[in-house]
């Protein structure tokens, strides 16, 4: 009334449906499908449907336990097969440390004998060098003494022969002789 009134249309109500009655218990569609899941589950257990899905289930947890059971006995061997490796890779360093010890040992005992070496080279080229110097030097003294012998011959000669004469050169020549016997 309230819409028509003001307008002047006229105002339809709306029909209210009615429930229609029931014709019959099984007609309405809530038991239909309450009845139909009952009977699927009559079904299920006629089939022994819980019993399949039980054994599949304990089927699958016996699978799963083996393959714990073998991840299980992987771990175990894989923890052996790294402390066998960790006791190789300790016992390999302990080693590689004694051969760099052997090898510092052998460094400083071939050092040592280069050292050595060196040392005893040195006193041999001095040694060498030394008597070379002594060698020289005594040819150098030999040869001075002769260049003076030489040079006292001749000069010897030279007087005796300006301040000698027969006499003398006579007398001479019988002292060499006599010191040559």
């Amino acid at each position: 009334m309230a819409d028509g009134a003001i307008t002047g249309e006229a105002v339809i109500e709306p029909e209210v449906a009615t429930h229609a009655e029931s014709k019959g218990y099984f007609t309405d569609g809530a038991v239909i499908v309450a009845l139909a899941m009952m009977v699927v589950i009559a079904l299920m257990l006629w089939k022994k449907v819980p019993a399949a899905i039980g054994k599949s289930l304990d089927d699958k947890i016996a699978a799963i336990r083996e393959q714990l059971d073998e991840a299980k006995t992987l771990r175990e061997e894989a923890e052996a097969l790294k402390a066998e490796y960790e006791k190789k890779a300790k016992a390999a360093t302990k080693d590689a440390k004694a051969i760099v010890a052997r090898a510092e040992e052998e460094a400083d005992a071939i050092v040592k004998k280069a050292a050595d070496d060196a040392k005893a080279l040195v006193a041999r080229k001095k040694a060498m060098a030394e008597a070379k110097i002594d060698a020289e030097s005594r040819q150098a003294m030999a040869e001075i003494k002769a260049a003076a012998a030489n040079a006292a011959s001749a000069a010897a000669a030279k007087i005796i022969a300006e301040k000698g004469d027969e006499a003398m050169d006579a007398k001479l020549t019988d002292d060499a002789i006599s010191s040559i016997n």
